[in-house]
């Protein structure tokens, strides 16, 4: 997907896949800790799209930084694992039932915009390699139509 192509699509007027009540059934994460509200975009085996509405209210942004609050690198890293997992967990072939998938590796990252307060980033990850029971994904995150963060995430599934 291109730039221009991120700002022609609407997160707020797409088909949900998977709501924030779904996406807690899929992965264990949680408040303050789950960092995306829902699935927009779901092709098995091949990609997913997830969306994170970035609230003034966020925790982190008391100290970081104070007066001028800015989305941590690696929460939006983090964004990208949880939306990653959930590709994981739901498509065919995926993580077996009663394991968690666990990042272990990110390479080639890439931050190119601040993520701000407002912000409404479209977290897009792609399946790169998949050998059981590692699995590697590229990822891009677009906020207002540009890239905001890419590279590749590495998780393996345990117990």
């Amino acid at each position: 997907m291109t730039e221009n192509a991120a700002v022609s699509t609407s997160p707020d007027t797409e088909k949900v896949i998977y709501t924030t009540e779904q996406i807690m059934e899929i992965i264990p994460h949680r408040y303050p800790f789950l960092l995306i509200d829902k699935i927009i975009e779901f092709d098995d085996a091949v990609r997913v799209v997830g969306v994170k509405n970035v609230s003034a209210n966020e925790p982190y942004f008391q100290g970081h930084f104070p007066g001028r609050p800015v989305m941590p690198g690696v929460l939006i890293v983090e964004a990208m694992a949880q939306t990653a997992a959930v590709f994981a967990k739901k498509s065919t072939g995926g993580v077996l039932p009663g394991k968690t998938v666990f990042l272990v590796g990110a390479n080639d990252l890439r931050f190119k915009h601040m993520v701000l307060p407002g912000d409404t980033l479209r977290i897009e990850m792609r399946s790169y390699k998949r050998k059981r029971p590692l699995w590697i994904m590229d990822g891009t995150v677009w906020a207002n139509g540009k890239v905001v963060a890419s590279g590749q995430i590495s998780a393996v599934e345990s117990d």
